[in-house]
């Protein structure tokens, strides 16, 4: 009789990949519908950013009299640097979607109470950090694109009462954007926040661990199966085609690139990077006090707050909650997308006329009231349709501020002409 061989150990990180989940999982919590496996999408995006931002580095001059010619330089004598860039550039733009599309499907499947509650902190703040990322890159060109979106940005902060000019200079480095902002920028998008972002996620994936995994339905029901492969083949699949897809899309699509930077020659309209997009659509519409201060600050203390409330566990874990979720989030997404629109047109076309010759006050606050109101007529809609519970009165109101942002983000990229007046 010949003794068993004994089994090959499994290499360093193999191992560390494979304790990023428990040994055994819940059937149900590997299928793609349940997470879409966006929380391994946003690590592996992260991986390629560093990788292609390392491999960058090697090109990149941060001054201002060096920083576009050294990305031209790529661009047209590195051999594969304008694919570098492009696959650095998409990623990018491509994680915070996927950042923005795993926060909510956390929030839809009630993943954000109990020992979860702290994770969906995290996840806060490190949407948060995604966000910066791609801000602090954003200059990195310095060309005509990134140096006046990075401007109106940066101007943002100043309609804040008594500190705002201070918060301008603090995030430019100085009175306007020049090589000081430019510097900061790179420091923070190469070393602080790719840093930060690590540990971030660190306490984010063994929080998942700790809980035992991602969120589902009925746990004393649960059928385990072993991660390995069952998983860990899903992720690889699903790894292997992200990849593909962003490698076969920057071959076609070039990140743009402008003239260069140039302080005495504004285009027109300026406008803002797309996810900030519709903050500056909002700043047309209300008082900028508001619009950069009250409202932000409201929607933030709105998601810190839901966790701590007081909820019925019968369907955590479920998409929408339950069955009629999916009408309610359909009624509160269209009729919030219609009223967003109208409240734009009002304002544009009657509002900003009638109320003119008023204060400015007055003007910045009637749009928002006006939104206001309409929200609670939606929520009473709903009330008396529905009779909606607590979590439903959640998902509804997060539904009309997501689609409000939404169409206003639509109308400032694709709807603003010339001097930012609507066009159609």
């Amino acid at each position: 009789m010949t003794a068993k061989s004994p089994k090959k150990p499994y290499g360093i990180f193999t191992t560390f990949l494979l304790h990023l989940h428990p040994p055994m999982v819940d059937k149900s919590a590997i299928k793609f519908t349940r997470t879409f496996g966006l929380g391994g999408i946003n690590a592996l995006l992260f991986i390629i950013l560093a990788i292609t931002g390392i491999l960058l580095r090697f090109s990149y001059l941060p001054a201002p009299e060096h920083a576009y010619e050294s990305i031209l330089n790529l661009q047209n004598q590195t051999f594969l640097g304008g694919l570098l860039r492009n696959l650095h550039h998409w990623s990018a733009k491509l994680m915070v979607v996927t950042a923005f599309l795993h926060l909510l499907r956390v929030f839809f499947t009630q993943s954000i109470y109990f020992e979860r509650k702290k994770n969906w902190y995290y996840g806060l703040l490190l949407f948060a950090i995604v966000l910066a990322f791609n801000f602090t890159g954003y200059l990195l060109p310095w060309d005509q694109l990134s140096f006046w979106a990075v401007t109106v940005v940066s101007n943002m902060p100043s309609y804040i009462p008594f500190i705002g000019d201070g918060l301008s200079n603090f995030l430019r480095g100085g009175p306007e954007v020049d090589g000081h902002t430019l510097l900061n920028f790179y420091n923070l998008h190469t070393s602080i926040l790719p840093l930060l972002f690590v540990v971030m996620m660190s306490l984010h994936f063994y929080l998942v661990r700790k809980a035992k995994g991602v969120t589902v339905q009925n746990p004393e029901e649960r059928e385990m199966v072993k991660v390995n492969p069952n998983l860990v083949i899903r992720e690889a699949l699903v790894a292997l085609a992200l990849f593909l897809g962003l490698l076969i899309f920057s071959m076609i699509f070039a990140a743009p690139l402008l003239d260069y930077a140039n302080p005495l020659l504004s285009p027109n309209p300026i406008k803002a990077p797309w996810y900030f997009a519709g903050m500056q659509e909002l700043l047309i519409h209300i008082h900028p006090t508001l619009a950069i201060l009250i409202v932000p600050l409201s929607l933030i203390g709105f998601l810190l707050w839901i966790p701590n409330q007081k909820i019925n566990t019968q369907n955590i874990g479920k998409w929408f909650y339950n069955e009629r979720g999916k009408s309610l989030l359909l009624y509160s997404s269209l009729l919030s997308a219609f009223f967003t629109f109208a409240i734009v047109l009002v304002n544009e076309y009657f509002l900003t006329e009638m109320l003119l010759s008023g204060p400015p006050l007055i003007l910045g606050l009637v749009p928002f009231l006006l939104y206001i109101a309409l929200t609670l007529g939606i929520i009473f809609f709903l009330q008396m349709k529905f009779k909606i519970d607590k979590i439903e009165l959640f998902n509804a109101l997060f539904s009309i501020i997501f689609c409000s942002y939404l169409i206003l983000s639509i109308i400032s990229i694709y709807f603003r002409g010339i001097n930012m007046e609507l066009i159609f």
